[in-house]
């Protein structure tokens, strides 16, 4: 998928150039300006879309992939407090019972 994407965004890039060298071309024909200035935003557009393409989605989309990563971590992190509760909630009912036995000997000694 990775290498189909590079690809199109390859010959999107081509595209866009060729679209560009079309409108300075216009450009340059002063006649011609109205036709060649919107057709070189056009080209501008394309370029952005074939870089777009080439690059990873982390680069192109990171707030999207930043909220995908926080909340994973979010989720574990949830469950590793709940398992750390659990634990400890266990350890201090040990540690109470130790301690009541050990008054229980100190108040009979």
């Amino acid at each position: 998928m990775r290498l189909l994407r590079g690809l199109a965004g390859v010959l999107l890039w081509v595209v866009s150039l060729l679209l560009m060298l079309v409108a300075v071309i216009l450009c340059v024909t002063l006649i011609l300006i109205p036709l060649g200035i919107p057709l070189m935003g056009y080209a501008r557009r394309t370029f952005t879309l074939s870089l777009k393409l080439m690059l990873p989605r982390a680069v192109t989309h990171p707030v999207d992939t930043a909220d995908k990563a926080m909340t994973k971590r979010g989720r574990k992190a949830r469950k590793r407090a709940k398992k750390e509760a659990a634990a400890t909630a266990k350890d201090a009912g040990r540690l109470g019972r130790r301690g009541r036995k050990r008054m229980k000997q100190l108040a009979k000694a």
